[in-house]
This record gives structure tokens, sequence and C-alpha cells, in this order.
């Protein structure tokens, strides 16, 4: 029935059949798109609602009208709930970026289109909503309280219920209406795309174009931002979403002043909303219509809010503990804890030879301690181990093992937080000097309490030579 209808409007618009038609992979919505190949290949479009399709022929028309880049839509049904569009190709942003996704570690490339992309998105917010007649927009004209309620209210009854978690309803639902005061704080006539995220940008010829962005609608800033910068999936380093936040300002200032502090201030509730209404269409998604994807995509947003919640939100005291416990529930620190970064880090005799790395990687670092000045060359020090004060005291007061140290640390710093930042979950460090006693067991030490303390990450100690074994537990 839909392919007939779409062979139909094809053969109207071009006079003759169309060569193929394919069905291309659905994503979250109900909506379906066909290629149907030919002079020219063209998307066909069925959509189950004639308001949402209405919307998206409304705007796509609009915004083409302002130079924007999204599909032409050449032909479409009487009733419109059939439509031929422009094909853009098969290049989601979200694909084009996979190796940067799956390692956090960008490349040049990669990081050319995510800055193409930023900047454009101002444009899309001003010039998009530059005399567009926001009645078309569906399900809602604007975002307004009503709209955060119910995106709150899906977050409550499709994941946090679903997790079988209890919770007193009234007064997270008091802290509801709190968030949704602040959020209203930043009303504004500019167009919110709302699902701006890589999935719904095309890579044509190296430029972005824009796709689904039916669900738009009068509303802030910074919920596109938000949406973009903090998809559970794409997998952004800190890093990077920094220098991307940069690029979408500078491209924001040519449209309106910018107040940086009170942008950042605020746009860090609109992240938390963000990744709450995500967690409910992930649940709804995943649990109830059984979408993988979007289960797979469930720890990734759980990490976001777990990072989130360091950072205080005084407004919504008993809505952050809610949160807290959710993020401590075992089928997410199960999830976390495969993960999460454990730092191996071993003294060692060069005589008994280097320690194989028990993981398998069989990479990190071995630091040869051997030039630092032997206190066991003094018989006083020799009952002694690095962990013992005389040592200790020694070793320090010389100063040589010091500066070795912050050498070690400016090494070994950089690769933690890169190993945290893409995911890995081991890392083996190794110290040796002559006899494993004195300055390997030191450094080694040393160096496990620096990582603990600065990083947070697991640290299994192990003073091979002295049978002496420590853990350092990760701190949440």
């Amino acid at each position: 029935m839909i392919t007939e209808e779409l062979k139909k409007l094809y053969c109207t618009y071009t006079g003759h059949e169309p060569g193929t038609i394919e069905e291309l992979p659905s994503s979250g919505s109900n909506r379906r798109y066909f290629r149907l190949t030919g002079t020219p290949t063209l998307i066909g479009v069925s959509g189950t609602s004639l308001e949402e399709n209405q919307a998206f022929l409304y705007m796509a028309d609009h915004f083409r009208k302002k130079g924007l880049p999204v599909p032409q839509v050449v032909a479409k049904s009487d009733n419109d709930a059939f439509y031929l569009q422009e094909d853009l190709g098969d290049t989601l942003l979200f694909n084009a970026i996979e190796k940067g996704r799956k390692t956090s570690v960008f490349d040049e490339e990669e990081k050319q289109l995510l800055r193409k992309t930023m900047r454009l998105l101002p444009a899309v917010q001003f010039s998009g909503a530059d005399g567009m007649d926001f009645s078309y927009c569906y399900p809602q004209s604007e975002f307004n309280s009503r709209s955060i309620l119910w995106d709150l209210n899906y977050f409550k009854y499709c994941f946090l219920k679903a997790t079988g978690m209890e919770f007193q309803e009234d007064r997270l639902e008091d802290d509801f209406l709190k968030m949704a005061d602040v959020l209203m704080r930043s009303s504004s006539a500019t167009f919110m795309y709302r699902d701006f995220q890589s999935r719904n940008v095309m890579i044509k010829e190296g430029e972005p174009w824009l796709i689904d962005f039916q669900g738009g609608r009068k509303g802030p800033v910074y919920y596109d931002v938000a949406s973009f910068l903090w998809q559970a999936k794409a997998n952004y380093p800190e890093s990077l979403r920094k220098e991307l936040l940069k690029e979408y300002l500078d491209s924001l200032c040519k449209y309106q002043p910018v107040d940086e502090k009170y942008f950042y201030a605020q746009l860090r509730h609109f992240v938390l909303f963000r990744t709450m209404q995500v967690l409910g269409a992930y649940g709804f998604r995943g649990y109830f219509e059984k979408k993988p994807h979007f289960i797979q995509s469930v720890p990734f947003a759980i990490e976001n809010l777990r990072q989130l919640l360091q950072e205080p939100y005084p407004e919504y005291p008993y809505l952050c503990h809610v949160l807290k416990e959710l993020t401590e529930l075992k089928q997410f620190t199960d999830d976390l804890q495969k993960r999460r970064l454990v730092v191996k880090v071993t003294s060692f005799a060069y005589k008994k030879g280097i320690p194989e790395d028990s993981s398998g990687n069989g990479g990190g670092f071995v630091f040869d301690c051997r030039a630092v000045n032997n206190p066991g060359k003094y018989d006083r020090y020799k009952p002694f181990t690095g962990l013992d004060e005389p040592v200790i005291r020694f070793l320090e007061d010389d100063g040589e093992i010091t500066t070795f140290l912050e050498h070690v640390y400016g090494l070994v710093d950089a690769s933690v937080k890169r190993y945290m930042e893409r995911g890995f979950t081991n890392l083996s460090i190794c110290f040796g000097c002559t006899g494993g006693q004195h300055r390997s067991v030191y450094s080694a030490q040393h160096l496990a309490e620096h990582l603990n303390q600065k990083f947070g990450v697991q640290v299994n100690l192990m003073h091979r030579e002295q049978n002496i074994e420590q853990t350092f537990k990760a701190k949440n």
C-alpha cells in the first residue's frame, strides 16, 4: 500500500516509474522512509500523523526560503500522508564521526564536521524563526511549562518507575515545578529544533544538512545546545565539548549579545532536563517497544547524569537525591564497573624480570628508577623498604626521586585522563630498581596514591618482591 502510493507520486512528478523502491532503516519515530531510484533518485516518506507531516512540509519550505540546508520536498499527496524529498545520500553525521565516538579521539576531519554543525545551529535558531508561523508546529507551538512537565513525567513514568525505584511522588513533582520555572526564565522567540543531535544531521559533500526537524517549536537556544553536545552515544570528551561550545557562542554573537557566565549557568539546567527527557525516550522505546539501540544508549545517558550531579543543583534537592540514587542502582553500576578504568601499579627488581601485563593488553609504562640515588648501598637502610620512614626521608631529602616522579606524573596523568575519556579499562605501570625494595617501592606507592586521589580510579598496587598488595578503591 505505502510503496504503491509513493510509486504513484513518483510517476506523477517524473512521468515514469522508479527503478526500485527500498525501505530504509527506521529510527525512533513511526515515520517510514523509502529510496526510489531513477532519474532523479528521491526519498519517499510515509507518516501516520498528518499534523506532523504538515509541520515538516511547512518547515522544510520555510527553511529553504531562508537559505538553510534542508532537503527540498518535490511532491506530496493531496492528504499530506505521503511526500517525496531530495535524497541527501546515506551519511549521517553520527556515522561520519564513528571512529571518534568509539575511541573518544576525534580526528581533524571529524572535528571540522562538528564545528560546521555547531556554527550552523544559531542560523537555524534565528533565521529559521524569522517569519515562521509557529502555529504549524506539532504537537506544541512553543516550549512552555506544560511541555516541560510532559517531558519530566515521561521520564518519571517511562524510565524511573520502570527501574522499580521507590520515591515520593509529591516531593518529586515539587522539584519538577521548580525546574519548569528555571527553564522558563529563558523563553525567547527563536526556533528550537528539539531533537538536534548527530543522527538528525546528514553530511553531503562535506557539509551538514538538517533532517527530522518536524518536532521543532518556538523555544530557547539552550535546549538544542544541550541536546547536541550531551547526546548520550556521541561520547564527546569534555575538551571537545568545550571547543564546540565556543564555536557555537562565536556564531551566536552574530545574532545577539552573549553573557557567557549566564549562558553557562543556564545551560546546565537544560542539560539536566534533556538528559532526563532522553532517558524517558530510551525507557519507552527500549523497555516497552523493545528497540535495542535505545537500551544500548541507557548506560551512556546514566553516565552523563552521573557527571552532571557532581556539581550540585540546589534548586532541586529531592530530584537530585532521586537521580543520584538512580545512578547507583545495581543494574547501572554493574555496567559502569565493566567500563571503568583500573590501573595496576607494580614495583619490581630488574634482576627478576619485568612483570607481565595480566590484562593481555601488553601496554603501559615501565619506569627505570635506577638513576635515582640508591639508599640500598648504605647498610643502615638495608632492613627497610620504600614504605618505611628512614628510606622515605633519605629519598626526599636527596630530592632526585621528587624530580623523577614529577616527570612520571606528567606522562601518566595525561594517559589516565585519555584512557578514562575513551572508556579503556586497564592500564599497567611498573617501577623497577635493583632489588625492588627502596626506590621502586617508594615510586609505586606514591603514584598509586596520587592517581586514586586525583582521578578517583581504582588502583591495584603490588610490591612484587616485598609480597605486598593493596587496593585503592574507585571513588564515585
